[in-house]
């Protein structure tokens, strides 16, 4: 444990930065002089369109280029945006419909750009774009997840993207046939808005041949190669830079249009273009989340153990493929369907529909979140059924410890686990002993108090590689490249922090870079809660090649054999030598030489498993039956994330995860009107959790080190999301059942609750 990271809650750097109002974000850096860019967007969810008049807008008072989708092609810009596919259950692949940067022939959902205008001053676009003369015929807007309705794409008929499996559907049957109890439960998962607290913007400037883009986002590689081919310029003509982000969530890890025609349009005008997207505007066409609805169903053995699972869901794409929108819900997925129970014969069917929304992709977790929110409600509704207590039916299906590494069966091999200590700790730190008084007491007020809790695992995703690059500088300090990105987590303190650990160098003269694409050869970026775990096995083998370099050089300086000399992660040390230098020592004496090729040191690393941290979430809930207010009044989360290189922000991602599944569960819901309008399209009709709704949450680690990694880690960043929304949703089932409530799904929203306790209490009359 000591070798890697010494596990000490480092106040985070960056916050001095951030809280002194010194943050650098895309916005703030913009060139001086730059032009300003407005996008002017589809007013209608579907229609076809039959005249475009831009003429006006150009002619108007500092007005510099309005660029559509003519403009586009006749620059020879043809391609279309990038999106992954997935591999239908006949064999064939799933819809590749085109992704235009600007609207061609039709509109597909509400706020899709169409002209991309660009003027001296933000009004003035803006103003221009009142100018635009747009005509449509309008079309039928699809926005039920079902097959069928008017087509949205050639290429999809009746609206399905793909059609998808993925296990053993002929054991699973034999299995139902041969069960002693089904226990089937439908489950929709609600579809959110990311909300990031820095909306998505960029700006290009070209230098020379080359164009420099730096926008918010979540990486720069994915955003370099998808610029180029859509610019149609080689990959090396293009630099992009991520500055500081005010939060991703998934969200930022994809290319969106404004990015690429902010270059164009800077190659046009022949000036540095800049756009910052407005919050409603954001809310339109940010990528969105979850949106989806699962049939899921347990079979039983006669001593309550699952001998089957079957699934199928229909999963929302919002009008077009975004960049990884087909594996979101299909193979992430799956990844954890049958979670920490021990059960081979499972079968998972996702169909993809098309509809005349935003495009759904990543959002904190990722499929993952959505698969343990299935399995966890449908496992809490077994307990009642069955009649037996929710922890016992646990444990009776965990995977024991003995039967790691275990192979699940949708092909992931957990590599250690020790799931009832971690629910016995939860048990413990819950009090769950004291929930009867509790309960007792809210019921003397008029309350309702419910209990739910969440056993979740997690599959780290993301590239499995990285480099990490240590430069010694002149002046004494020491930068460390990454190829990940900082969106709020804090990783210039835990890199930074870990490479003190591994040399002995001085945290405060370290420096971390990160989101350039030409100081950093490659990278995967921040997504899967990879960052950590990947980042610094990359820099274990840097600062592997650095003792080896110094090693060798210092056999001369030292007159000693190299083998004769040892680092103890602060100095070198050789017997029968009174030199004892510091990296930064040895990183001098190289410079005094002449040898500057001891003074920078780059490897790249992959891992060769991944890690699956694991926990359970504990929640409490108050309704008052009054109002239909759910108040989270206690919440308990004892995770198993392997050795912590620094406990504090591991806590913290925990609490802005679980905030995050707080707010899907009981205050964020998106509404689009019949005609694809979306209501919620700003902080007035759309809930964002307050500080007042989120209870103080208790935080406890109880580590088994994972073998997947030399440094025992398990990533954590999007963990609390994944255990928080089934916590909170069997919570308040649990508070509900007792008043004949038997399906409540989120957001838990006063209204929605007061109506159904309403109705379950006519039915009762």
């Amino acid at each position: 444990m000591e070798k890697f990271g010494k596990s000490q809650p480092v106040t985070r750097v960056e916050d001095v930065r951030f809280l002194t109002g010194h943050g650098r974000y895309v916005d703030d850096i913009a060139p001086e002089g730059a032009l300003f860019a407005h996008v002017f967007r589809a007013p209608v969810a579907h229609a076809t369109i039959t005249a475009l008049d831009v003429e006006a807008a150009r002619a108007a008072e500092g007005v510099r280029a309005v660029l559509t989708a003519q403009d586009l092609a006749a620059a020879g810009m043809t391609e279309s945006m990038s999106a992954s596919t997935i591999k239908n259950r006949d064999g064939s692949m799933g819809a590749a419909p085109r992704r235009p940067l600007l609207a061609e022939d039709k509109i597909r959902f509400v706020g899709e750009p169409i002209a991309f205008i660009v003027a001296d001053t933000l009004d003035q676009a803006r103003d221009a774009a009142e100018l635009i003369d747009l005509s449509y015929d309008d079309l039928p807007a699809k926005l039920d997840l079902a097959a069928g309705g008017t087509a949205i794409h050639a290429e999809a008929p009746d609206n399905v993207a793909f059609d998808w499996g993925i296990g053993d559907e002929a054991a699973t049957e034999a299995a139902f046939a041969k069960a002693a109890r089904v226990v089937s439960l439908e489950v929709p998962d609600n579809r959110i808005i990311v909300n990031s607290l820095e909306p998505r913007g960029c700006f290009a400037e070209w230098e020379g041949a080359r164009v420099h883009v730096s926008c918010g986002g979540q990486g720069v590689w994915v955003q370099k190669a998808e610029i180029a081919k859509l610019l149609g310029v080689e990959a090396d003509q293009v630099r992009v830079t991520n500055p500081d982000i005010g939060g991703g969530f998934g969200m930022k890890g994809f290319p969106y249009p404004e990015y690429t025609l902010a270059a164009h349009a800077a190659r046009v005008t022949g000036a540095p273009v800049r756009w910052m997207s407005e919050r409603t505007e954001a809310m339109l066409t940010d990528n969105a989340g979850r949106d989806l609805t699962s049939l899921a169903e347990f079979a039983f053995d006669a001593d309550n153990r699952i001998i089957g699972y079957r699934l199928h869901s229909l999963c929302n794409l919002g009008a077009y493929n975004s960049m990884f929108a087909q594996f979101i819900q299909t193979q992430l997925f799956s990844r954890i369907l049958m979670g920490v129970y021990d059960v081979q014969a499972t079968w998972l069917r996702v169909e993809g529909i098309y509809t005349n929304t935003t495009y759904v992709d990543a959002y904190r977790g990722a499929g993952r979140p959505e698969a343990i929110y299935v399995l966890e409600r449908l496992m809490d509704r077994a307990a009642r059924e069955l009649g037996v207590d929710p922890l016992e039916l646990r444990r009776i299906n965990f995977i024991k410890p003995h039967q790691f590494p275990y192979k699940n069966s949708t092909g992931e091999t957990y590599d250690v686990g020790d799931f009832d200590k971690v629910l016995r700790r939860a048990e413990a730190e819950a009090d769950l002993a004291g929930f009867a008084a509790r309960k007792s007491a809210d019921a003397g007020r008029g309350l309702i108090r419910g209990l739910g809790l969440c056993y979740y695992i997690e599959s780290i995703l993301g590239a499995p590689s990285e480099s990490a690059k240590v430069t010694f500088n002149e002046d004494g300090t020491v930068n460390i490249y990454v190829g990940t990105q900082s969106t709020g987590q804090g990783h210039e303190t835990v890199y930074r922090q870990f490479l003190s650990d591994q040399t002995g160098i001085p945290a405060d003269q370290i420096f971390v870079i990160q989101g350039d694409s030409d100081l950093i050869k490659h990278g995967g970026g921040t997504g899967g809660s990879r960052s950590v775990t990947v980042q610094n096995n990359a820099t274990l083998a840097t600062v592997a090649s650095m003792k080896d370099a110094f090693t060798a050089f210092l056999a001369e300086e030292m007159g000693v054999p190299a083998s004769e000399i040892s680092f103890d992660d602060e100095r070198f040390r050789a017997e029968g030598s009174n030199l004892t230098p510091t990296m930064l020592e040895v990183a001098e004496m190289a410079r005094e030489k002449g040898r500057a090729d001891l003074l920078t040191h780059e490897e790249n690393k992959a891992l060769d498993a991944r890690s699956f941290p694991n926990g359970c979430h504990v929640s409490e809930v108050v309704i008052d039956p009054e109002t239909g207010v759910v108040t989270v009044d206690r919440y308990t989360v004892v995770d198993d994330f392997g050795n912590l290189i620094n406990p504090m922000l591991a806590e913290g991602q925990v609490h802005g995860g679980v905030a995050q599944g707080i707010g899907q569960a009981i205050t964020e819901h998106v509404v689009y009107s019949d005609d694809g309008q979306l209501l919620t399209a700003t902080f007035m009709d759309y809930a964002l959790p307050r500080a007042d709704g989120i209870p103080n949450i208790s935080f406890t680690s109880e580590p088994v080190p994972s073998t997947a990694n030399i440094m025992g880690m398990k990533g954590c960043g999007e963990a609390g999301t994944v255990g928080a929304l089934a916590a909170v949703a069997n919570a308040v089932q649990d508070a509900l059942w007792e008043r004949g409530v038997r399906r409540v799904d989120m957001p838990f929203t006063p209204l929605k609750i007061w109506e159904t306790l309403q109705g379950e209490a006519i039915a009762a009359e």
